[in-house]
């Protein structure tokens, strides 16, 4: 990641510099899920909640000093922000050496003076929360070779049918980014496929096998989070791509990327990205609070449903002004989901399996990156015959659909609801 910021800012080209950004992305996802599975290993389940707000709080802090950083060395140390054309300026080049410096030694520090739990001292912590729970584990039957060679059958055709669907239809023509959906279901079944090929012929370990196992048995809890994780991402993801063409197109009344007066609106764009970022920082000290009084769920159902009418919202309002008062609600709804459903998901997880389910879960968060890259474009150009903000108008409506389906997880662990037991 350190050395992607590093080099991504000097691209010789566009092409460079997105796969910069791919390399980077993934990276960060790589070095973020081991941080959130030592929350989990660390710390007892009345603490996760807070050690999850508190990533959330870091994180949206981290957002908005990186979003100041070109205002604050130009500004306050007066390096130049402008450059010729095809350069990038020294205040953006520095903003990014900054940011990979403090990564590196922010990660570097924690791995160095952080305790981690050996596995053996996990196996006991288990044991001693089925005592308190007084619900035993079950050992989980592997997958047999069978199994993975029929799943993935069925995957493999899902896949193909799929592909064939957007070929022979006009789909692929309109959007050839619709196949990047059946390559990846192919994919899928191919590794299952794989999977079982290995299983049959190799009595011993393989990791990928090992982690399709794990994803065939995952937690019961984790798949209903999975659901509530798709529409929450799927419109952040939304957000992120389209708020600038949203915005100058509704608010300023443009589509010129080159005018003034778009400018002005991406511009406000950046602030109110720093204010909902500013915003789920703050929320880090109150969804705790609030989920002791009425439960993870309610409080993850809440944050949603505010962040959707807060999405809804922009589609009524026409000051740019008035645009900071639904950045609240984006806040609150960004800090809940950097926390609570993490907060959630580790109290269904075996100690031991922390770091793989904290891994796969990062496969919901993914899916609906792929899922909006792959056809938010063209829902927005033909459905909605380009008019921008009824993509934020869909993306909040995927945030209540989120929320409703937040009642559907079963949150055995819940602090507030075991408390509620007990008196």
């Amino acid at each position: 990641t350190t050395l992607a910021l590093f080099f991504m800012p000097n691209s010789p080209s566009l092409w460079i510099a997105a796969g910069m950004l791919w390399i980077m992305d993934g990276s960060i996802n790589i070095s973020m899920e081991p941080f959130r599975a030592f929350v989990g290993d660390n710390l007892p389940s009345e603490q996760r909640t807070m050690g999850f707000a508190m990533q959330s709080f870091f994180i949206g802090t981290g957002a908005v000093v990186a979003s100041a950083l070109p205002y604050i060395l130009t500004n306050w140390f007066g390096v130049p922000n402008t450059a010729p054309e095809g350069m990038i300026p020294l205040s953006v080049k520095l903003s990014f050496y900054i940011g990979g410096v403090v990564l590196f030694l922010s990660v570097l520090y924690t791995v160095l003076t952080s305790k981690e739990y050996s596995p053996e001292e996990l196996a006991a912590f288990e044991e001693e929360k089925e005592k308190i729970s007084g619900v035993k584990s079950t050992a989980k039957i592997a997958v047999t070779s069978g199994q993975f060679l029929r799943k993935g059958l069925i995957w493999t055709l899902v896949g193909v049918v799929a592909s064939a669907l957007i070929f022979f239809s006009s789909l692929g023509e309109l959007n050839g980014q619709l196949y990047i959906v059946g390559g990846l279901l192919l994919l899928f079944g191919i590794i299952l496929l794989l999977s079982g090929v290995i299983t049959k012929n190799s009595s011993r370990a393989n990791g990928m096998v090992g982690i399709m196992n794990d994803l065939l048995h995952m937690p019961k809890t984790m798949g209903q989070l999975a659901v509530v994780q798709f529409f929450s991402w799927l419109a952040f993801y939304a957000m992120w791509i389209y708020t600038t063409p949203a915005i100058t197109q509704h608010v300023y009344g443009t589509t010129d990327s080159s005018s003034e007066l778009y400018n002005q609106g991406a511009n406000w764009v950046g602030v109110l990205f720093a204010v909902y970022n500013g915003v789920s920082a703050i929320s880090a000290f109150l969804l705790p609070a609030l989920a002791r009084q009425i439960g993870r769920k309610a409080t993850h159902s809440i944050a949603l449903t505010m962040g959707g009418v807060a999405f809804i919202s922009l589609f009524f309002i026409r000051e740019p002004q008035l645009l900071l008062l639904p950045m609240v609600g984006v806040g609150f709804a960004w800090g809940s989901i950097l926390s609570m459903p993490y907060a959630i998901l580790t109290g269904s997880l075996p100690a031991d399996k922390m770091g793989t389910y904290m891994g796969i879960f990062n496969f919901f968060i993914v899916i609906p990156q792929i899922l909006a890259a792959s056809i938010l474009g063209y829902i927005t150009s033909e459905l909605f015959e380009g008019r921008v903000i009824l993509t934020l108008v869909l993306a909040g409506c995927s945030l209540i659909v989120g929320a409703l389906s937040v009642f559907m997880v079963q949150d055995s662990d819940d602090v507030y609801k075991l408390q509620k037991k007990n008196n």
